[in-house]
């Protein structure tokens, strides 16, 4: 359950084996090795939980694994909160075999439903006005930059926009609010994330694509783009990610396309908008965040 592409799994390769992720870009990497992939789990013989960064969704997959599963394998790093967890299921269980090591630990037990108070609950609507859930980026409230961005946004915008790393649809929501728009297509690679904005979202104008915003071929070039590209790739930063959203932007943009676009201040992405745009304008942003409008992407 939710491993990331580099978590070893050589040693199932004589089993049978089933990955469930809701991550597309990870998902489809255990696509093209060659792994089976399941949308949910039931009736396994052993889950292995891998522990992602978020409490709430740990607990729910723990949760989901003792319901279905006849063994319960958790692992993780001691950065993603596995200690954590781990006295969490003491206090529930009592005394568990454990192995720590390497800044982790990996524990197990039986099935079991005494953590039935631990299961994920539907998306619920936040104080915001807009259906959240656990595991979701900015799950708590409005993330300030993209917020920053909605505000800065012309109140006329191009036809066909497109919101690359839409998440839960606060952007999008901002996007259908101005004139012009016509469609908008709401590209995100967390299911979780997508069924949220699916909730938060009714306008038909809106379209839903469950895919890796870096390599989305849309059936017609976009008039406008909107993002606040993601740059963690687990607890890592990582630049390459947002100048990635980037050029995929550029290439998915018409000759006079336009993109509005928000990112954290220390982020090193004015080279890359230079190569993929002809022009380039910061608007004022915030002392956190930096706002981009480029317009006449490279060919």
């Amino acid at each position: 359950m939710r491993p990331s592409p580099t978590y070893d799994l050589g040693a199932l390769n004589e089993h049978d084996a089933q990955i469930e992720h809701s991550l597309y870009t990870d998902r489809q990497q255990f696509v093209h090795a060659g792994y089976t992939i399941c949308d949910d789990i039931s009736s396994a013989r052993t889950a292995i939980v891998v522990v992602p960064r978020s409490k709430a969704l740990a607990r729910a997959m723990v949760a989901k694994a003792a319901a279905n599963a006849d063994l319960i394998v958790i692992d993780g790093a001691k950065t993603d909160g596995i200690d954590s967890l781990w006295t969490a299921t003491r206090k529930i269980l009592g005394p568990l075999p454990s192995v720590a090591k390497d800044h982790g630990r990996i524990f197990w037990f039986g099935k079991t439903d005494a953590f039935a108070d631990w299961a994920a609950p539907p998306p619920a609507k936040g104080p915001h006005g807009f259906f959240t859930t656990a595991g979701v980026f900015s799950d708590g409230g409005i993330d300030k930059g993209s917020a920053l961005l909605a505000a800065a946004l012309p109140t006329k915008l191009p036809k066909r926009i497109a919101d690359l790393g839409a998440g839960w649809g606060y952007l999008s929501d901002a996007v259908l609010q101005r004139e012009g728009v016509e469609s908008l297509s709401l590209i995100e690679a967390e299911k979780l994330a997508l069924d949220c904005a699916r909730l938060n979202i009714a306008d038909p104008r809106a379209q839903f694509h469950w895919d890796d915003a870096t390599v989305f071929q849309p059936d017609a070039a976009f008039d406008g783009v909107v993002m606040n590209p993601p740059f963690h790739v687990g607890r890592k930063g990582d630049t390459g990610l947002g100048q990635a959203f980037i050029t995929a932007a550029a290439r998915m943009l018409t000759p006079q396309g336009k993109l509005w676009m928000v990112a954290n201040r220390h982020l090193p992405y004015e080279a890359t908008l230079r190569d993929a745009f002809r022009h380039v304008e910061e608007l004022p942003g915030s002392g956190g965040f930096k706002l981009f409008h480029a317009t006449r992407p490279q060919r």
